[in-house]
């Protein structure tokens, strides 16, 4: 009978495991991510490199980057979503990160080489969470973020898909359709010319309505506890979006409109 051979270094299962991407307390992250631009899949993409630095500046560095060359490729994924799946990545510890832009930036894929997420439909439901303290201090970590990003999605005819990468790791895929794929009325605005019909709103402001798109109504005590706004502030945003019509109170809550669900359809 003939012996078995014993793997060697350059099998797949006796590869070394990626290192972390990240310091022992989630502080700063250690290695870089990079992103891949593609024009079609003829021709090689652009690839630009973020660099390693602190955790709050990489996080953000990672998502304003992504975000600006999608943009550029034509896209309409909003900053939040690709935001918070950036986020993600300390899950796994940003080891291994490439993104990739295609579809005209209507499609972004974010693959790591960490852990994995098991428990895939768990990870698109509010409150299933595996962040630690460390992490918490980075992140909001209480299991709202992927949720946050399938709920606008299905609102602007996209989707979100989990898979597992070849080795290790995680496969996340957002996508929206295309605007010019929907059947549009003659004469209908066009997204940006929705955009420009909005009222002025500061990022603050944005960023409680957002919530809206989750949640049609909401107590101030979750505004709060969602965005750590002191209360003070929460009540001032909340008073300007009233004003404008975006929502209104019933009893103690707030109710997003009709035109505050038109608003956040054309911002975000």
């Amino acid at each position: 009978m003939g012996k078995a051979l014993e793997p060697t270094l350059n099998t797949a299962q006796n590869a070394p495991e990626p290192a972390s991407g990240v310091n022992e307390d989630y502080s700063r992250a250690i290695a870089s991510a990079r992103i891949a631009c593609y024009d079609d899949f003829r021709s090689a993409p652009r690839v630009t490199e973020i660099a390693p630095t602190t955790t709050a500046e990489f996080i953000e560095n990672l998502a304003s980057t992504i975000y600006t060359q999608a943009q550029q490729a034509g896209g309409s994924i909003p900053y939040t979503a690709i935001r918070e799946v950036s986020e993600n990545f300390i899950h796994a510890q940003f080891k291994e990160i490439v993104v990739s832009i295609f579809d005209k930036g209507n499609t972004i894929r974010f693959t790591d080489q960490g852990p994995g997420i098991p428990q895939k439909e768990k990870a698109q439901m509010p409150g299933f969470s595996s962040a630690t303290s460390d992490m918490k201090r980075y992140i909001r970590g209480v299991g709202s973020g992927l949720p946050l990003v399938k709920e606008y999605l299905s609102f602007s005819h996209g989707r979100i898909t989990i898979e597992d990468n070849i080795k290790c790791g995680s496969v996340v895929t957002i996508s929206v359709k295309p605007e010019e794929d929907f059947d549009v009325p003659k004469g209908a605005p066009t997204r940006e010319q929705r955009k420009q019909m909005v009222p002025a709103l500061s990022d603050r402001e944005k960023d409680v309505l957002y919530l809206f798109l989750d949640q049609p109504t909401l107590r101030v005590t979750d505004i709060v506890e969602e965005l750590g706004l002191a209360a003070s502030s929460a009540h001032r945003a909340l008073k300007k979006l009233e004003e404008a019509g975006l929502i209104s109170t019933v009893g103690k809550m707030r109710q997003v409109t009709d035109e505050g669900l038109r608003v956040i359809d054309a911002l975000f």
